[in-house]
């Protein structure tokens, strides 16, 4: 089994980005995407963001994969996260969840023999994987629970 540590990202800004800073922290990882009928739980990821940093930290992964519902480039990403939710945690690149070229990080979260926990497939935009204090995969949340209810934040207690 591997740790969500294990694996490299680049943020929105084309910057490294390691997972290795949230040590000691829960992570929740969400691939997110700008024209979606989901994209208005970027506002609750930003309130989760602000009300709950001490305990987890949202990591957005832009992704294009879903019905081309993301495709701007990171610059356009970022601008549209700010001005539309002023967003603050952080985003990475795009990242690819399905096919051939599947990001490293996403294999690591669906394969059950890579994550110790569980195989799963991403079904659509704001699917989220939170991820535990010590880089393990703890939960997968489906792409319209929202981070707000009652079934999420019970796993920040």
């Amino acid at each position: 089994m591997q740790l969500v540590y294990d694996y490299k990202l680049q943020d929105i800004n084309n910057q490294p980005f390691d997972l290795s800073a949230f040590k000691g922290k829960k992570i929740l990882l969400v691939n997110t995407a700008s024209a979606c009928g989901l994209t208005p739980q970027y506002a609750q990821l930003q309130e989760l963001h602000e009300n709950y940093k001490d305990k987890v930290a949202v990591v957005g992964l832009p992704c294009n994969d879903f019905g081309a519902q993301e495709p701007g480039t990171e610059n356009e990403i970022k601008t549209f996260c700010e001005t539309n939710f002023n967003v603050t945690f952080p985003l990475t690149q795009k990242v690819k969840i399905k096919g051939d070229d599947i990001s490293p990080i996403y294999e690591f979260l669906t394969k059950k023999e890579l994550n110790g926990l569980e195989d799963s497939e991403v079904i659509w935009n704001f699917q989220k994987y939170l991820i535990d204090e010590n880089g393990e995969l703890e939960a997968v949340f489906h792409p319209k629970t929202e981070v707000l209810s009652e079934d999420f934040l019970k796993h920040l207690s």
